[in-house]
């Protein structure tokens, strides 16, 4: 690794040091609010088996995402951020 970008690397590691202990500022804070599930589930009137068929998922991932034991990540997460959105969309999914 050159020493310019060690340096760099160094610095930016001693930032994230700082800003965590409190001695400086971040200056842009990203925040991400997850969706609630339960809520997305029960406005489009689906039981958690259903609404897990239609995202293709298993009911125990529903129940644990509404637990707040796991979080939904990847494309899951993009699908239930369309839905809470667009809850018509939902009829798209659904299988007959």
């Amino acid at each position: 690794m050159k020493e310019e970008l060690f340096n760099e690397l160094l610095a930016s590691a001693q930032e994230a040091v700082a800003i965590k202990n409190g001695e400086i500022k971040a200056v842009r804070v990203t925040t991400v609010t997850l969706p609630d599930v339960k809520a997305i589930r029960t406005k489009a009137h689906l039981k958690q088996d259903e609404f897990a068929q239609v995202v293709g998922v298993s009911p125990s991932l529903v129940q644990a995402w509404e637990q707040h034991k796991r979080t939904p990540t990847g494309s899951s997460l993009k699908l239930l951020r369309v839905i809470e959105k667009h809850p018509d969309m939902l009829n798209m999914f659904k299988v007959a």
